[in-house]
C-alpha cells in the first residue's frame, strides 16, 4: 500500500498485513484528528518506508509517549510509533486507497470517548490500549 500527506510532499510505502485495525478515542488522538476518533492500521514497522520527503516529528513527554510523524509543509499527520513497539500506526486517511482499511476491528480508549463519538454496537471495545492486538 502507498500513501502520503495532503500536499504530496511526504509519501510512504508499507508492506505486510495489518496487525490491528482500530478507532482510537484517546484525548491525544482526538486532538490530532480534529475531534473525531482516529482511524488507524498498525503495521509491521520493518515494512514501512518514506519514499518522498522527510517527516517532522513530535513526541510529548508523558507516561506512554508516541512519536507522531507529520508533513512539515501541510501538517498532515501520517503515522505514529512508540519506542519498543515494532509497529507503525498508519493514519487511514493518508492511504491512497482508504477503502483498503475496510473497517475497524476494535475501539480503544473508550473510557475517554466523547459523547458525540459513534461506536458500532458489534465492535469490540477496550477502555485503554489492549494488551494483545489481533
Amino acid at each position: 500500500m502507498e500513501g502520503g500527506c495532503y500536499c504530496g510532499a511526504l509519501r510512504y510505502e508499507v508492506q505486510g498485513k495489518p496487525v490491528f485495525k482500530a478507532q482510537c478515542h484517546c484525548r491525544a488522538c482526538t486532538h490530532f484528528a480534529g475531534g473525531a476518533p482516529n482511524l488507524f492500521m498498525a503495521m509491521p514497522a520493518n515494512g514501512f518506508t518514506y519514499t518522498k520527503g522527510t517527516p517532522a516529528q513530535f513526541t510529548r513527554d508523558n507516561e506512554a509517549p508516541a512519536t507522531r510523524d507529520f508533513c512539515p509543509t501541510c501538517g498532515t499527520q501520517v503515522a505514529s510509533h512508540r519506542k519498543g513497539m515494532p509497529l507503525v500506526m498508519i493514519k487511514v486517511g493518508t492511504l491512497d486507497d482508504p477503502a483498503a482499511f475496510k473497517a475497524p476491528k476494535a475501539a480503544i480508549y473508550v473510557a475517554e470517548k466523547q459523547p458525540f463519538h459513534q461506536i458500532p454496537e458489534d465492535l469490540t471495545c477496550f477502555d485503554g490500549f489492549p494488551m494483545a492486538a489481533e
